[in-house]
């Protein structure tokens, strides 16, 4: 009957396993490989068995394992696709297993990349890492991991990959095989210290590093591709401001001995928290301008504070997720108010009220749940993290913190055990808290209110939004003193958002006015609210294509080439070297608009080579923001060109899911227009087999 049960419940198995099983140490080589895209290794588990158990669990998708022992001894065993079932040779104490084995992920770990561009990444979270490495999907399982990894490439390679695990790098060795042309790389790492699994990591990739030390001596090393290396000031910017900065403020020391930050293409997220070793989108590594449009400060603080929430001290469940990401959210925006300062700091949280008062007209689920939203678990989380610290006081707020790291150090958690450190610190009402914050779907406006309110920018922010519904004639003077004033850019980006409908002839003295404060972000407003730009303000209007801003070039060149037809042939000579962010965004805008705009001359070789340019972004060659912006671009100028086509079915399987979905999306629209489907049916013979099978799905569609 107990081994029915073990069957039948396989969840309370797990729960029962954590409980009467230890498992202390993993030393594993893995060697993934490029060209079939599998991973092989032989693994070692050291565990104790604390109490009697008829089985032993590892978690293992879709392997195939070879030479399993136990204690030394070959033993038999069970392989259910989904777990590594250990059922005999094992004993009370100290045991060991060790065994070889083979996977092809589907999921969690990520080929990307062609030839020297090739990357190999993974992202443990909510798909574990049990699609790659034998592992455990609990999460109050931790154990001390040891990765070697291996990695292979053709001799005559001018620059070699690297690979990065989590711990410190205790070995780098290579060597030749002569007869198979081939070098070999072994990188390993050593963690000292007990994690869960879904923090183990890998990334291999060409990538080149630079080393900063904290104040506390700690080697942060900072990844990025060796044609990047120009951009590195930019991409890590505060980099050591921040980690300096979060060690002073939890008040306690970055529990690991290095910390690196790896950018990956296609990542599926901003960024992923793995013990030691951050990875994080390719989409944050910028330059200057690329900096003032979307920079990697409050990923890369959220994701460091994760080091102490989320890694050192884990949830036990997903209902109390918000222990992890609400705080690691509300330490990015002290990190943030350190660099950016208050004003910065007091408008996030107001942006981020507005969001959640929002989304509690139809988000019904709280924070205390494991089904909570994003919004839930992040913003609401931070902004419960903030009610408590103004409540109780900095001081207070920081023992309670430093006590609750301290006594559960690597260790799992529940609410239960955060709040009541809060207690012993202080006479603050956790219980009410809880039912008001965590355990309430509703947002508690009223606090939040009388919180920002606290801030003189947000003070003066509520005072710019009751004009709303003033005549301009009423507000204009008050306006313009706050517009000439050194006052927050967010106050000033509402005033002209609040005035767009305004006549041009009537605003134009504070439109004239928000352009000399030579801010990147108020310009940005005028550029994207001003759709209509008067021949007597073009001169203005024309120097936002000099800003300092990816994005307010992108706008300024559009309305421009709109509302000046005349003039459009001297804006695409001004657009034409413009590259933009990672996502090529203003050279694909330069390249749609000039093919548009020459079309009568297609047979010249210019329009011929831009043509090709264009369709060559949507090739596998470019990462996935770059194949959709240029998609979308293609699918209009060329709708049935062959290349563009074939490239769209082969992005159905691509990693990142944001384009997968763009694909599939998009041919089952196009199949909707007469010809395309003997169009994309031609393609079958010519595909590979996993692409056949995503588009002969969308043909079969009725």
């Amino acid at each position: 009957m107990k081994k029915l049960l073990l069957f039948l419940f396989p969840f309370f198995t797990l729960a029962q396993q954590v409980s009467n099983v230890d498992f202390l140490h993993c030393s594993a080589l893995v060697a993934p490989n490029f060209v079939t895209k599998t991973i092989d290794g032989t693994v070692t588990y050291k565990f104790k068995v604390l109490s009697e158990i008829d089985s032993i669990r590892i978690d293992a998708k879709n392997m195939y394992f070879s030479n399993v022992t136990l204690n030394g001894k070959p033993v038999n065993y069970k392989n259910n696709k989904k777990e590594l079932v250990l059922f005999e040779g094992y004993k009370k104490g100290t045991n060991e297993v060790s065994f070889s084995y083979k996977a092809m992920p589907k999921q969690t770990l990520y080929f990307v990349g062609i030839g020297d561009g090739q990357q190999i990444w993974t992202q443990g979270q909510g798909k574990y890492t049990s699609h790659w490495l034998p592992s455990f999907d609990d999460v109050n399982e931790k154990v001390i991991f040891q990765i070697s990894v291996q990695i292979e490439e053709e001799m005559n390679s001018l620059s070699h990959f690297t690979a990065i695990s989590n711990g410190e790098l205790i070995r780098k060795t290579n060597s030749i095989s002569w007869s198979k042309g081939l070098k070999y790389w072994l990188y390993s790492y050593k963690m000292k210290k007990p994690m869960s699994s879904y923090l183990v990591m890998l990334a291999i990739g060409k990538f080149e590093h630079q080393t900063e030390t904290s104040k506390s001596g700690i080697a942060i090393d900072n990844y990025y591709k060796p044609n990047d290396a120009d951009k590195y000031p930019y991409t890590y910017k505060g980099s050591k401001v921040i980690f300096d900065y979060l060690e002073k403020e939890i008040g306690v020391k970055y529990p690991w001995k290095i910390y690196r930050q790896i950018p990956v293409e296609d990542f599926l997220y901003a960024g992923m928290e793995n013990t030691t070793s951050t990875l994080f989108a390719q989409d944050f590594v910028v330059d200057e301008s690329g900096f003032n449009d979307r920079n990697y400060i409050n990923v890369n603080a959220h994701e460091l504070a994760h080091q102490w929430f989320g890694d050192l001290v884990t949830a036990k469940t997903g209902k109390h997720h918000w222990l992890q990401e609400g705080f690691a959210t509300y330490y990015a925006l002290l990190a943030e108010r350190e660099i950016f300062g208050e004003d910065y700091f007091y408008y996030a949280l107001y942006r981020n009220a507005l969001q959640l008062r929002k989304a509690a007209k139809t988000d019904t689920i709280p924070v205390l749940n494991e089904k909570a939203s994003s919004y839930s678990f992040y913003q609401k989380g931070a902004w419960a993290l903030h009610v408590i610290r103004e409540a109780i006081g900095e001081k207070a707020f920081q023992k309670a913190v430093k006590n609750y790291l301290k006594k559960y150090q690597y260790k799992n958690v529940e609410t239960a055990d955060f709040l009541n450190e809060i207690a012993a610190v202080s006479d603050f009402d956790v219980m009410k808290f809880q039912k008001e914050w965590l355990e309430d779907y509703l947002f508690p406006n009223d606090q939040a209110l009388a919180l920002l309110k606290k801030n003189q920018s947000i003070r003066l922010l509520f005072e710019i939004q009751a004009q709303k519904n003033k005549p301009y004639s009423e507000k204009e003077s008050f306006f313009m003193e706050v517009m000439k004033s050194n006052a927050f850019y967010g106050l000033k980006k509402e005033i002209i958002n609040q005035i767009e409908a305004v006549p041009f002839n009537e605003k134009e003295a504070l439109i004239r006015v928000a352009m000399q404060t030579n801010e990147v972000e108020v310009r940005q407003s005028v550029a994207e609210t001003l759709k209509t730009i008067p021949a007597s303000f073009l001169t203005e209007y024309e120097s936002l294509l000099q800003d300092n801003s990816y994005d307010t070039k992108e706008v300024a060149f559009v309305n421009l080439y709109k509302n000046f037809p005349e003039n459009r042939a001297k804006y695409l000579e001004q657009a034409k070297n413009w590259v933009g962010k990672n996502d090529k965004g203003l050279r694909i805008v330069f390249l749609s608009y000039y093919l548009d705009f020459n079309y009568s001359n297609a047979n010249s070789s210019q329009y011929s080579q831009y043509l090709f340019e264009l369709l060559e972004y949507t090739s596998p060659m470019f990462e996935s923001s770059v194949r959709q912006n240029a998609f979308e671009s293609a699918l209009y100028l060329e709708p049935k060109s062959n290349k563009m086509l074939k490239n769209l079915v082969n992005a159905m399987v691509h990693p990142k899911w944001q384009l997968v979905k763009f694909a599939r999306d998009t041919i089952r629209n196009v199949l909707k227009k007469e010809g395309y489907r003997d169009l994309f049916s031609s393609y079958l013979p010519d595909l590979s087999d996993v692409e056949k099978i995503q588009l002969q799905r969308l043909l079969d569609e009725k």
